[in-house]
């Protein structure tokens, strides 16, 4: 029998009516909210009442924080970053266990987090939400709850004056989201303030903001995002849990000071976002055969190359989905975790808490892994672990930020690695880019011009008998041409003559060119060509992605 409604729960417990559900039934499809909340809304119930409710829907003790005083040692036993993420007041500590009380059900993921943190049980009781924001306040200090329900953020608490604010922040956020924007881009200029998306990994202005709204729309963001408001000289750094049409997103926020005030980009997050599958990212049949095999070695490093929004990431997720089978161990270090994918062991890096990724990777080899992923190697103390977790009978995946694939070999030994051991660790090295697909309702075949041809090396008898595109533009691309990205690949595979170049310290260029001759590697902007050739791509837009003086 499946888990009863919380509607259903309240009403048998004689908190509410079945008529107060139905009002509050209208309320959630208007508002895209919870129910409990727009039963508190309407005020036929209260927080209390609801999280007694979600106690017995969720079969956990309800607890009342308003009695008495919890003890500092038990308080200690959490961070304070810890609490203040995941919004939970710790209420008993043993050896072995720590209870915590929370204001909704924790998920499974905050649970492995929480116990691979402290290294002990974690289990959780029910709260009221206004008494878990009193006991953060008074046992942390914390001037706000981070993850307080999205739609309690989004609509208040604030006074009519603050109306307008709080619903053009949440358009703008909408809209973007509807656009299929991956960035949001708030940025005081002179007179205005702009205001831009990055759709298909390019910024498109929106209509701007006046500058007289420039610090309520900056401070409203930060309060949303749980930043200090008052603070303006320095970087800061927070996240927003956000509902819009029934979707729940992960905002992660970045404010900068600038000449014309604190500019602000906000990364859209959909986890219910679909993941991509490894038939999905692009490949080349050639390439996707390779990359096939490379990934089911036993040992070794993997690395994934790019510019950040290069979609390495995606990459990753879908290589770690291929090989996800039950007689295998897979642990992830991921800042931050952008899709959950069940049957994965996903660590969240917590620096304010000292959870970095050379901590994790140290504790992640006490789990006897099979598969390992490091989101990204940045120092020389975690690249030394993930090459001793390869040599010790672990496959490792993680992300380095190069320009091509070989240079990823250099840029180890630059961190302090010795070539010998770069040598003998690295499998392959994968550099990859994202081009923007043509619109398919409104694509235009036409003959390119020579000068076309030879800027992307495309000869004609390459071209003959070939069908190549341009954009126009049309209003299911927004007049852009494009609509959607694919990616397009370098893939670079150890040979035992290319280790012992390494190991000798060849140049870049003698790496590339063995790979190719002896590797069959294909080149960033010859796999472009490819998408040019079969029809995906334009090539204007190779150009844009790969004309550099280090790309063959």
């Amino acid at each position: 029998m499946g888990q009863k409604l919380i509607g259903q729960i309240l009403v048998g417990l004689g908190f509410c009516r079945e008529e107060h559900v139905n009002s509050a039934l209208a309320v959630q499809k208007q508002k895209k909210c919870l129910l409990g909340e727009a039963l508190v809304s309407l005020g036929h119930i209260d927080h209390e009442q609801l999280a007694k409710g979600l106690a017995k829907q969720a079969g956990v003790p309800y607890v009342n924080l308003g009695k008495g005083a919890i003890p500092q040692q038990t308080i200690d036993a959490i961070p304070r970053a810890a609490a203040e993420e995941n919004r939970i007041i710790p209420v008993k500590v043993t050896d072995k266990q720590v209870v915590v009380a929370a204001d909704r059900p924790l998920d499974l993921l905050v649970l492995d987090n929480l116990r691979f943190t402290l290294n002990k049980d974690v289990t959780f009781a029910l709260a009221a939400a206004p008494q878990i924001d009193k006991a953060l306040r008074k046992y942390y200090g914390a001037a706000q709850a981070q993850d307080a329900p999205a739609a309690a953020r989004a609509a208040g608490p604030a006074g009519d004056d603050d109306a307008p604010i709080i619903m053009l922040v949440q358009r703008i956020i909408s809209d973007a989201v509807r656009s299929r924007a991956s960035d949001i881009h708030i940025e005081p200029m002179v007179d205005k303030v702009r205001v831009r998306f990055r759709i298909d990994g390019m910024c498109q202005e929106v209509d701007p903001i006046p500058k007289n709204l420039q610090g309520p729309i900056i401070s409203r963001v930060k309060i949303m995002s749980d930043m200090d408001i008052a603070e303006k000289r320095k970087p800061q750094d927070g996240r927003i849990k956000f509902l819009t049409d029934g979707k729940q997103l992960d905002l992660r926020v970045s404010a900068l000071p600038a000449y014309h005030g604190e500019s602000i980009v906000m990364r859209i997050l959909d986890r219910e976002a679909s993941l991509v599958s490894m038939t999905g990212l692009g490949f080349h049949d050639e390439d996707y055969k390779r990359f096939h095999r490379i990934i089911r070695r036993p040992n070794g490093i993997f690395l994934v190359t790019g510019p950040t929004g290069s979609g390495k990431t995606t990459t990753l997720y879908a290589a770690l989905q291929e090989l996800n089978h039950p007689d295998k161990k897979i642990i992830t270090a991921e800042e931050p975790i952008e899709y959950n994918i069940p049957g994965i062991n996903q660590c969240q890096v917590r620096r304010r808490a000292g959870l970095d990724f050379a901590r994790i990777l140290r504790a992640m080899l006490r789990q006897a892994p099979n598969i390992i992923l490091v989101g990204e190697i940045r120092d020389h103390e975690t690249a030394e672990i993930a090459i001793q977790a390869a040599l010790t009978g672990h496959l490792v995946f993680s992300t380095l930020h190069t320009n091509d694939a070989p240079s990823a070999l250099n840029r180890l030994i630059d961190m302090g690695v010795k070539p010998f051991l770069v040598a003998s660790a690295i499998q392959a090295v994968m550099a990859q880019r994202l081009v923007r697909r043509l619109c398919k309702e409104c694509k235009e075949p036409y003959t390119p011009k020579l000068s076309e041809l030879r800027a992307t090396n495309i000869s004609p008898e390459q071209v003959s008998g070939r069908t190549i595109y341009r954009k126009t533009g049309c209003p299911a691309c927004r007049g852009k041409g494009y609509h959607g990205r694919t990616g397009i690949f370098e893939l670079f595979e150890m040979s035992s003559r290319i280790r012992e170049m390494t190991f000798e310290k060849k140049s870049l260029v003698e790496m590339r060119e063995e790979a190719k001759r002896s590797g069959g590697m294909i080149t960033l902007q010859q796999d472009g060509i490819r998408k040019i050739l079969d029809g995906q791509t334009t090539v204007e837009e190779i150009l844009r992605i790969t004309q550099r003086g280090d790309i063959g």
